[in-house]
């Protein structure tokens, strides 16, 4: 393998619609697992369009790839001068290759460019297994095992990542597996694999290894290998397969502790059944590693929200003007097929549902109004009590805990709910009650009881610190997620430049009139039409 030269390359596209167009495009030669000389990266001027969506994820639009793209087919010569016919290595090849470049290059006549590599997301997806990843983002991974940030959703970041994650931390797991070669590893990829962790299904969540002692699910197992289907039962019998040649301790893939256990070092070790000290390290890390995310989330959330309910707040009087007249339209429409169709009386039964339907509209936008009101970015003071208070939150963490005790399960999903509206309602009064007397508060609710004592048993242990990591993926494609949003685009946009907020107000107001000026001469044909049908203005479906 260190002497195996190869092609890690990465796109940005056009989206996910078919034809799909590539706009950037990035390359590095790479030696086994390190990169080799410079790398590869040019933008794309194909004259396609951008939707708006996608744009926001990778930040070109057509306007900047007309001024400093290249043609496409001179940017594939250039490719094939710096591929030769090397392997060619994506993170997803299923997207990359099979979706976008290879239709491309049969689009525009270029001929195919390298040969054939591995996919390096099927790679990570079976070394990192079962690390609560599972899905193995890129960005993602990258956050988890806190390598460097190269600038995201751009392909020639994306392919840094990439090769941070092969050094970083797919290299040492391969090297403890015995695959020297890449050869092995072309070998190893293309192998039958699932995952441990069952990611659909009423087993969703759970280690097929938990088949040991959950009888229900030894039951699925059996009768997946049994099914007339024959994908399924050929998973199925992996499965039992996999059962018979591990035992109940699966080995897991952590981060080494130090003595600061909040603190998470570079080093990939494989630990099979650690040593209770050592799991009350990583849980104890886990834990600090998840109060973190929270904290960060909550404020940044509470931000996005805040510029949210401002934005509402001098829109809502142009939104309620179009919503109404959207109303009205759609029921003189009604109004008049029942007309013709059916006669007056079943005309009369259309404007009352209007004016429900109207009361509805109305009540919403009050409701609105009043959550919007209630939405306050937090202050310096309250950020800091927030990290304070999810450092103490996170302690009653431990889902799988109550999972035998229907009564003490149900307790600990109205606790999570409990906390999670506070969290999403900036309601610190609660999150402060919980955290500072979880018993008291759950007493209060007329709650079963719960123990939150310290686990004291290996598989307890491991069991919560699983949990605590899938929780810490959960945040961080949660945190993603609102980055990516429109919403929070505005709020960054904002910080930067406050006088962005008032110029995104103009052209929404300048929006919402023009529509509401069209919608308003469609209201009007509708009522002439109305009233030269029965004689009377349409009243009782009126703007």
């Amino acid at each position: 393998m260190h002497i195996t030269e190869w092609i890690l390359l990465d796109t940005e596209t056009t989206g996910f619609t078919t034809p799909i167009f590539v706009v950037e495009l990035a390359a590095q030669r790479m030696r086994g697992w390190e990169p080799v000389g410079e790398p590869f990266r040019k933008l794309l001027n194909q004259n396609a369009d951008i939707p708006a969506e996608v744009s926001r994820v990778h930040g070109y639009t057509r306007e900047i790839l007309e001024r400093d793209g290249e043609p496409a087919v001179e940017v594939y010569d250039a490719l094939r001068a710096y591929a030769g016919a090397l392997p060619l290595v994506s993170y997803n090849t299923g997207y990359d290759l099979e979706r976008v470049l290879k239709p491309e290059w049969t689009r525009l006549g270029v001929p195919p460019i390298g040969s054939a590599g591995l996919c390096a997301l099927r790679l990570a997806q079976r070394l990192l297994d079962p690390v609560p990843a599972g899905n193995c983002k890129l960005q993602t991974l990258r956050q988890y095992y806190r390598l460097p940030e190269r600038g995201a959703h751009s392909a020639l970041g994306d392919v840094a990542t990439v090769a941070d994650l092969f050094a970083s931390v797919l290299r040492p797991i391969s090297d403890q597996r015995g695959l020297k070669t890449w050869e092995q590893l072309l070998a190893y990829v293309a192998e039958e694999w699932y995952p441990v962790r069952i990611a659909f299904g009423q087993h969703q969540g759970k280690s097929i290894m938990e088949a040991h002692t959950d009888a229900g699910l030894r039951r699925w197992l059996d009768e997946l290998a049994q099914s007339s289907n024959r994908r399924n039962a050929r998973m199925g019998r992996w499965y039992l397969r996999r059962l018979r040649e591990t035992s109940d301790a699966l080995p897991f893939v952590a981060w080494e502790c130090g003595h600061d256990a909040a603190v998470l070092s570079k080093d990939l070790v494989l630990y099979v059944n650690p040593e209770l000290q050592r799991l009350r390290m990583l849980v104890d890390a886990a834990r600090e590693r998840l109060a973190e995310l929270e904290t960060g989330f909550t404020v940044e959330k509470a931000q996005v929200e805040a510029v949210k309910a401002r934005l509402f707040a001098r829109l809502r009087e142009h939104f309620q003007r179009r919503d109404g007249l959207r109303l009205v339209i759609s029921y003189r429409r009604k109004y008049l097929e029942s007309l013709v169709q059916q006669g007056e009386d079943e005309a009369e039964e259309i404007e009352q549902e209007y004016r429900q339907a109207n009361a509805q509209n109305e009540k919403e936008y009050e409701e609105t109004a009043a959550a919007m009101s209630a939405k306050k970015e937090l202050s310096a003071d309250q950020a800091a009590e927030v990290s304070q208070l999810w450092r103490k939150l996170v302690k009653l963490f431990h889902p799988d805990r109550f999972s035998h005790e229907p009564e003490k399960q149900e307790t600990y999903h109205r606790l999570t709910a409990a906390i999670n509206h506070a969290k999403d309602n900036g309601d610190l009064a609660t999150l402060r009650a919980i955290a500072e007397d979880p018993h008291g508060f759950i007493l209060r609710q007329g709650w079963a009881a719960l123990d939150f004592g310290e686990e004291r048993e290996i598989a307890q242990l491991r069991r919560l610190w699983e949990s605590i990591e899938l929780e810490i993926i959960r945040m961080l494609e949660e945190g993603n997620a609102l980055k990516e949003s429109p919403d929070y685009e505005l709020h960054r946009l904002t910080m930067q430049n406050p006088l962005f907020f008032d110029e995104t107000v103009r052209r929404h107001v300048e929006s919402l009139e023009k529509e509401v000026a069209v919608l308003e001469g469609e209201a009007e044909e509708l009522a002439k039409e109305i009233e030269e049908l029965t004689g009377e203005a349409a009243a009782g479906i009126a703007p």
